[in-house]
């Protein structure tokens, strides 16, 4: 899933990849779904995200990507 965020002034926007286990989800979870569960993630990890994923597309060239897996689960623990 890629996800673009912009901050409320519209001055800077970022985008990312997450890539999520499909063991993490269920079968009746929707996109919307999903997105509530990252969300408050999102939120709480804003800067820390924000800081890699321009690094990344600076020196990469490639946007950042974050798994959640079992050993890994973020937002899905």
């Amino acid at each position: 899933m890629t996800v673009s965020l912009e901050r409320a002034d519209g001055i800077e926007k970022v985008a990312f990849t997450l890539r999520i286990a499909t063991t993490l989800i269920g079968a009746a979870d929707s996109p919307e779904t999903l997105i509530e569960r990252i969300a408050p993630w999102l939120e709480r990890e804003f800067e820390q995200t924000r800081e890699a994923a321009l690094k990344s597309i600076r020196t990469d060239r490639k946007l950042l990507e974050i798994s959640f897996d079992p050993e890994h689960p973020g937002p899905f623990a």
